[in-house]
This record gives C-alpha cells, sequence and structure tokens, in this order.
C-alpha cells in the first residue's frame, strides 16, 4: 500500500492547530474507508505544530516560492561569509532584514485570511521571526521548513556556518532525530553581537515609535471629542432651523387664510358699497319725489285760497 499523499499532509499542517487533532483524525478514518491502513497509521502518528511552527509550515505551503527565496539568500550569506566578502556580507544583512520582514507580513496575512486562526494580536510573530532567520542560518534549517512540516519553532541570533539548532520536523514516516550541533565560531559569536546591537536599535526605535503612537492616540481623541462637538452643535442647528421652518409653514399657512379672509372682505366692502350707492340713489330719488308731492299740495292749497 502506499503511504500517505503530500496533499492530506499538507493540508493537515495547513490547518490551525485547534483543530489539527479533529482533522487528524478525520484523514485517518478517509484513509482507512478508502482501505489504506498504512497511510491511516503514517498520518495518526502526525504530531501537531504549535502556532509559531504552524504558521511558518502555512508560509511554505501557501506560498513556497517566497521561502524558496529565503533559502536561495541564506546560500548567499554563506557564500558571503566563507569568502570574508564584508562589503557584500553587510549588503545581504541588510537584504536579510527586508526579506524576513516581509516574510512576517506574509505570514500575518496568511493567518488573518484563514478560518479559525489565532486573532493577529496574538500571534507569535518574533517567534517566526526567529525560525526565518535561523533558516538563514543553516541550509538544513531551510530545507526542513521548505518542507512545511515543522512542529516547533527554531531560535539561533546569528547566521553563517553556526551550529544547527535543534527542531523536530515531521515527515512521512514520523519524526527525524535532532541535529547534532556545532562549537561555535568566532565569527558566530560576532555576528551574534552584531545581531544584538540591531536588536538593540530596533527596541529604541521602538519605544519612540510608541510614544509617538501615544502622542497620535492622543490627538487623536481631542479630535474626535472636537467632532462629537462640533456634531452635536450641527444637531442642535438643524434642529432650530427645523423649528423655524415649521414655524414659517404656519405663518404662511395662517398668512394664506388671513388673503383668503381679506379677499371676502373686500368682496363684501364692494358689494355693500354698490348696495349703498343704490339706496343713496332710491333715496334721492323718493325723497325728489316727496318734495315734489309738497310742492304740488302747496300750489293746490294756494289755488283754494284765491278762489275763496
Amino acid at each position: 500500500m502506499p503511504g500517505p499523499t503530500p496533499d492530506p499532509v499538507q493540508r493537515l499542517y495547513a490547518t490551525p492547530p485547534d483543530r489539527f487533532v479533529a482533522a487528524r483524525d478525520a484523514a485517518v478514518a478517509d484513509a482507512r474507508r478508502s482501505g489504506d491502513p498504512k497511510a491511516a497509521r503514517e498520518i495518526g502518528r502526525l504530531r501537531r505544530p504549535t502556532v509559531a511552527a504552524w504558521l511558518v509550515n502555512l508560509l511554505a505551503i501557501r506560498r513556497p516560492e517566497l521561502v524558496a527565496d529565503l533559502a536561495q539568500l541564506a546560500e548567499s550569506l554563506r557564500t558571503a561569509q566563507r569568502e570574508l566578502r564584508g562589503a557584500k556580507l553587510r549588503e545581504l544583512s541588510a537584504q536579510r532584514r527586508a526579506v524576513v520582514g516581509a516574510l512576517v507580513t506574509e505570514v500575518r496575512k496568511l493567518a488573518a485570511a484563514e478560518p479559525g486562526a489565532p486573532p493577529v494580536g496574538k500571534l507569535p510573530l518574533a517567534e517566526v521571526e526567529a525560525t526565518l532567520n535561523a533558516a538563514l542560518s543553516d541550509a538544513e534549517v531551510a530545507e526542513q521548513i521548505r518542507a512545511g512540516r515543522l512542529l516547533r519553532s527554531v531560535h539561533y541570533a546569528g547566521f553563517g556556518e553556526v551550529p544547527r539548532p535543534q527542531l523536530r520536523l515531521v515527515t512521512g514516516g514520523g519524526e527525524e532525530p535532532p541535529v547534532a550541533e556545532r562549537p561555535e565560531s568566532r565569527r558566530a559569536r560576532d555576528e551574534r553581537a552584531t545581531e544584538r546591537a540591531a536588536r538593540a536599535e530596533r527596541a529604541k526605535r521602538r519605544r519612540a515609535l510608541e510614544r509617538e503612537l501615544a502622542k497620535a492616540r492622543d490627538d487623536q481623541g481631542r479630535a474626535e471629542r472636537e467632532l462629537a462637538e462640533a456634531t452635536r452643535s450641527e444637531q442642535d442647528g438643524a434642529a432650530a432651523l427645523d423649528r423655524i421652518e415649521t414655524e414659517l409653514a404656519e405663518l404662511e399657512r395662517r398668512r394664506a387664510v388671513a388673503e383668503q379672509d381679506l379677499s371676502r372682505a373686500k368682496l363684501a366692502r364692494r358689494g355693500a358699497e354698490r348696495s349703498v350707492t343704490a339706496a343713496r340713489r332710491r333715496t334721492g330719488e323718493v325723497e325728489g319725489a316727496l318734495e315734489a308731492l309738497d310742492a304740488e299740495e302747496g300750489d293746490a292749497a294756494e289755488g283754494g285760497h284765491r278762489a275763496d
């Protein structure tokens, strides 16, 4: 029977550690159902990695070309150190920091996109960085990382032909024994001192950035409070304007009603004026008729006196 194929193993070591055991048991059951007891036994012997090792495995599985570039850079570093090419070594050392930083950033992105991964703020990225630096220090470590089946992180400060740290690598048939350590060279000690100085400088920059971050957060808090106050003032102004608009609308309505009442009153006044004019004319006519009648009666009375 064939052993387990790389795909099931890679799927396991790309699985977040807290889900590893359940995924491994499911893979064992699948192998048994497919009639492959040897593969089931070998899968069952696979060990759960730490979170830091899982992150390195995830990088090797999801972005193998980046890990290959890391191995190539490690070879260039070792060649420059063997040939005592100081200028080239300094150039490659700067490149090493940039490459490792970029890989750590990529690890953070991969973990953020992985379902069930720990929160980004809780990822052991310092252990990931240490493991990647160890890959630059030792070709065998780099090859083991490229396999994508680490069980725990690797720590070493420095690079070049240096002692190989002990680590555990999972293969298709179990674990490899720890690699023996070699005495540390003077050059390696110098490189460790250089690395310690670099870490101290990074710590100094970190403290400066943290102070700047604290000030920026204070400024942000003050700006947010000013924004909240301005927003409240804007809302109050908008509410006052709404009230005024409502009052204006009511006044406009009352004005329209008053204009209608005024129009009706004007029409009524004109009608009344016409009525008054007609009544006055009729009054004049009646008064004229009465005066004429009075005159006729006076004339008649005067004629009777003369007849007497």
